[in-house]
This record gives structure tokens, sequence and C-alpha cells, in this order.
């Protein structure tokens, strides 16, 4: 018969390892809650650690303004401009409270600036 020829064709494959890919559960937890931080605005560059943390979507920014208020109002206008851009992009809110605080939230937080609610 022809087909006793053919049974070397059929061999089963070597068990190859299998894949895998850890999750590390902790780092869900972790981004599960909310963070409120505050920030020093003392450079322009010191806007980058609180872009950062806005971008990563678990983090209410309160930004202490003072510093560069009172160093130069040039670079406080371009900073909070950018935080601004950034927040606005993230579809978040950015307020200000008091004269050298800013408050600024990822998407799924509102800032009330009184009288836009629905309900006075």
């Amino acid at each position: 018969m022809a087909i006793k020829g053919f049974g070397g064709l059929f061999k089963k494959a070597p068990a190859q390892e299998e894949d895998y890919v850890e999750i590390d559960l902790e780092q869900k937890e972790k981004k599960g809650k909310v963070v409120v931080r505050p920030f020093v605005l003392r450079t322009f560059d010191d806007i980058n650690p609180i872009l950062n943390a806005l971008r990563e979507g678990y983090t209410i920014a309160v930004i202490d303004i003072k510093v560069l208020k009172s160093k130069d109002i040039v670079e406080l206008k371009r900073s909070i401009a950018k935080i601004k851009k950034t927040v606005d992009a993230l579809e978040g809110s950015v307020a200000g409270f008091g004269e050298n605080t800013i408050i600024a939230t990822p998407q799924f937080a509102e800032i009330y600036k009184g009288g836009s609610s629905v309900n006075n």
C-alpha cells in the first residue's frame, strides 16, 4: 500500500514554550484613586511635571503661582496658557482660586465656577 509512505508526514510537532504576559495588579489599584497634588510654579520649566501628572488622568493639580507671579508676569502668562491648552485638549477644567492658586483637573472632574450650576 502506498499510504504507509505518508505516515512520516503527519508527525506531531514538538511542544513549544507558551508565551505569557504578566499583569501587575498593584498598579491598577493605585491608578484607581484620584490624587490631589500640590505644585509650585517657580519657572516656566516647572509646568512639565504638572502636565505629565494631568496627562496620566488621575491627578487634580493645585498650583501655587505666587513665586512666578512676583518674578516674571510674562512667564506666568505663558505657563498658564500652556497648562490651559493641555487641560482643554484633555477635556478638563482650569480655574483660579484667589490671587495665587490655580486648580487644573482631568476630564472626570469639574470645577464649580459659581452661577454655572443648573440648580441655582
